[in-house]
């Protein structure tokens, strides 16, 4: 299911303790025991119930297609979003179906005609889409319509997968890590076992997928160098001349291109160095936007982390290294910090998951990793909900 996979996995000695709990007469308990006693996955387990007795009980999604509704206009869908919205949470079920301007006249749900689409619904469909990763502008896209034809039977599914996926993971992690939810393209620090910071990221686009794997970071570079790989210098820089890579401060060095420190450098100001074979990590970037976009599988697999300098500075701090980092930082210079206690950082890949308000977050599945998963469950196949494959630089 996954061609690098190095996350720990949880150590249990099923025969032992199967044979102590068929002693002690408490087979039914210690088979609860096997899964994450957590927080978060009591609250996915009771989501998958709820969503899966929906999907038993309730009426089959009707597709919508179409083009755009905007606030303002009057559309035969706008019924049926509303009820959606209502259903997955979203529009208070005690909100009139159809229109929510008390300016406008109500359009009766079972009216024939089109009906109002308001201020209200969009904020509510924001909500949706900040959930799944899409461009909150309450706007009924293309991709809005996908997510809206999901219906509890498909968010069942998904939420059976992210609960298989934690089932996988050690029971224990580090109190102190990094953790990168790829399919969310999202940063969380825990220090002492208390979450300390979150922040966007940039993570491998599909065909370049970053990979689910552990390794602690064991030093900071400031103003660190960028060697381009051979699958890039041989692809999208194959044809390059000098003009290029003088343009982007580039030397060609024992047959390797290697780009030289500065701000226009591919991992910006400072690399997180990491220990495994694959050659990821996690940088700074030069291209600061691309962490406002609602998509950000933007990379060739490695993770650009936003106001990398500022995480560098907490992590310097927090390991007593700050003074040696702001010393690297202002040299210019290509400079090592190693930190006295390595960080470990896990590069998961969970689109269901539990937010910092407590409330379940979906996304969409980015890698298209869920399939092969969700069938060995036992569910059919289902639609390809993968992101595009769309990097716009060459950097890693």
């Amino acid at each position: 299911m996954h061609e690098v996979y190095t996350l720990p996995r949880p150590k249990i000695d099923l025969v032992a303790g199967l044979r102590g709990a068929l002693a002690a007469g408490n087979l039914g308990e210690w088979l609860e025991s096997l899964a994450p006693q957590d927080a978060d996955y009591r609250a996915l387990s009771d989501a998958y119930v709820r969503f899966n007795r929906a999907a038993e009980t309730g009426r089959p999604v009707e597709p919508l297609s179409g083009g755009l509704i905007r606030v303002g206009d009057r559309d035969a869908r706008v019924p049926a979003i509303a009820g959606q919205l209502a259903e997955s949470g979203y529009l208070a079920a005690t909100e009139p179906a159809t229109s929510f301007d008390t300016a406008a006249p109500a359009v009766p749900a079972t009216a024939a005609g089109p009906a109002l689409y308001t201020q209200a619904m969009a904020d509510a469909l924001k909500g949706l889409q900040t959930d799944y990763g899409i461009a909150a502008d309450g706007v009924v896209g293309p991709a809005t319509l996908k997510v809206l034809n999901l219906g509890p039977g498909d968010r069942a599914r998904s939420l059976a997968v992210a609960l298989e996926r934690r089932r996988w993971l050690a029971r224990t992690p580090p109190a102190t890590r990094i953790d990168v939810n790829t399919a969310a393209a999202q940063l969380s620090y825990y220090r002492d076992g208390t979450l300390t910071d979150t922040r966007k990221v940039v993570v491998g686009e599909p065909g370049h997928e970053t990979p689910a794997l552990a390794s602690p970071i064991f030093r900071l570079v400031a103003n660190p160098t960028w060697t381009v790989p051979k699958s890039i210098q041989n692809g999208e820089m194959a044809n390059v001349g000098s003009d290029y890579l003088q343009a982007h401060n580039m030397i060609l060095r024992d047959g390797w291109i290697v780009q030289q420190p500065g701000p226009d450098n591919a991992l910006g100001l400072v690399k997180f160095d990491m220990a495994n074979d694959q050659a990821i990590y996690l940088h700074d970037t030069s291209a600061p936007a691309l962490f406002e976009r609602s998509q950000r599988h933007l990379s060739h697999g490695c993770v650009r982390v936003a106001d990398a300098l500022g995480f560098a500075q907490m992590l310097a701090d927090d390991e007593g290294v700050s003074e040696a980092w702001q010393t690297a930082q202002a040299s210019g210079e290509t400079t090592f910090v190693p930190l006295p206690k390595r960080i470990p950082v896990r590069l998961l890949y969970h689109n269901v998951y539990v937010g910092d308000d407590g409330a379940v977050a979906f996304r969409t599945d980015p890698y298209g990793w869920n399939d092969p998963i969700a069938e060995q469950l036992g569910f059919a196949k289902g639609a390809a909900r993968r992101a595009e494959a769309r990097a716009i630089d060459v950097g890693p």
